[in-house]
């Protein structure tokens, strides 16, 4: 057991004087309570998830540091033409986070970044343009030769930030994991005493016992095998598997609401295969892309993604995998990174098992990016494959490191920056710098 087990226990409710402190934004009186609460032990069984919220808690408003004058500053400074009444609308629609700190809204620092993603919601944003030339002629090179495989050589480090002190590290650092899509994996170098986990680790990582040193790397190198079907042309089994079908506390669970949406996305399939594409095309077709504040700040992620329609990547993924379960088909995760040159960056999505076929592949994100952007080949795409651009870690999600992690992770159910522990102390979100960055990519 390690502290991180806790958070099985995350759906238990909050005795209702801390959960109404923590919704006014009274973050002292909630952990004044929390305190009070723990030190009492006298609801033992509630103690795991007042624990939780005792170490999360502190840590929400590092998300939330915009005022409503500062974030609308901050927007102004590219879209000058911004009025007030603007801004509160892209707030009713649910276009920027924001929680409430002492009795004043607080705004998510990135929604900047994800209005941009919207130029019709924000006509002044400032647009990177984009070449699409490469992506659109390796997609139709997959579907041209049945698939694309790509070497790939990444370099990842984590370190300490600037100020954090310290005399003995701990660190875990993301490796490719063995899978259906990656084969000959190589580590090429690392600092010394790194210990690899096996190739079938669920989070898949390499590990340093306590340390002096204050940087951890790791090179590695792998083949990326992106194969190309067109999963309407598979006839599937009468009888399908019955793995990975199950709920998994905290994220997937089968909510009432979940399951009457899922009910009436499905009517009318004809097959799992109809059943899955009609879930991808819900998702797809409606969640849109917002930046998440840090995952051990979410609750009953399915659930929630499905009644707010908003998410980032690994959100609708979970949504995906819970729909697909309650539809009865088995659903799973995978993450790691998206590798392209001159773009590696975290990045999550689903697989889905088809019988005779085997596992599939939906990218959800990818998919309403592309409905996003009017681009229909793309997100069909991305409903039964991938692209050579990517680095699997995990294949599980809220899995154990190797070996586990005794403090509290970063992110407990996600394993894509890595872990670092400092004297003891498990050190959370910019208290940890990380690099990842392609050393080589070829297309094979």
């Amino acid at each position: 057991m390690t502290k991180n087990q806790d958070f099985l226990h995350l759906n238990d409710p909050l005795p209702n004087d801390i959960a109404h402190r923590k919704g006014m934004g009274d973050i002292e009186g909630a952990l004044r309570l929390l305190d009070a609460a723990l030190a009492s032990n006298a609801q033992p069984e509630l103690a795991p998830r007042l624990r939780v919220e005792r170490m999360r808690l502190p840590l929400l408003p590092q998300d939330y540091t915009l005022t409503r004058a500062q974030a609308i500053a901050e927007l102004r400074k590219e879209w000058p033409a911004c009025t007030e009444s603007q801004f509160d609308a892209l707030v009713d629609d649910g276009r920027i986070d924001w929680r409430c700190f002492g009795g004043e809204a607080k705004f998510h620092d990135k929604f900047v970044d994800t209005l941009r993603l919207y130029p019709k919601l924000a006509p002044g944003l400032k647009q990177e343009p984009k070449d699409t030339a490469q992506r659109d002629a390796v997609l139709a090179r997959m579907k041209a030769e049945g698939g694309v495989t790509a070497k790939i050589t990444i370099q990842a480090s984590i370190a300490p930030a600037q100020g954090v002190s310290g005399s003995r590290f701990e660190a875990w650092l993301p490796i490719p994991a063995a899978c259906p899509q990656q084969s000959e994996i190589e580590i090429l170098d690392c600092t010394p005493g790194g210990v690899c986990a096996p190739l079938d680790a669920p989070q898949r990582t390499i590990w340093w016992a306590e340390s002096e040193k204050r940087e951890f790397s790791v090179t590695y190198r792998y083949l990326y095998r992106a194969d190309y079907i067109d999963p309407l042309t598979i006839t599937p089994d009468k009888e399908q598997p019955a793995f990975d079908l199950e709920e998994q506390e905290p994220h997937l669970v089968f909510t009432p609401y979940l399951r009457h949406l899922t009910a009436r996305v499905v009517s009318g399939c004809a097959n799992p295969v109809e059943k899955a594409k009609a879930i991808y095309d819900y998702v797809t077709q409606n969640v849109d892309y917002r930046f998440q504040p840090a995952y051990i700040q979410l609750d009953n992620i399915a659930d929630r993604c499905a009644a707010q329609l908003r998410g980032d990547c690994g959100v609708m993924a979970l949504l995906f995998i819970a729909m697909c379960r309650i539809a009865g088909i088995p659903a799973k995760w995978q993450s790691g990174l998206f590798a392209q040159p001159g773009d590696v960056g975290s990045h999550d999505w689903a697989m889905f098992y088809i019988a005779p076929y085997g596992w599939l592949w939906a990218d959800c994100s990818f998919g309403s990016s592309s409905r996003r952007m009017g681009e229909e080949a793309r997100r069909l795409h991305y409903f039964g494959n991938l692209d050579p651009w990517r680095m699997v870690a995990n294949s599980a999600f809220f899995a154990p490191l190797t070996p586990p992690d005794p403090q509290w992770r970063h992110d407990p159910f996600d394993n894509q920056t890595g872990e670092l522990i400092a004297d003891g102390r498990g050190l959370m979100g910019e208290e940890r710098e990380v690099r990842r960055e392609m050393v080589d990519f070829q297309l094979l």
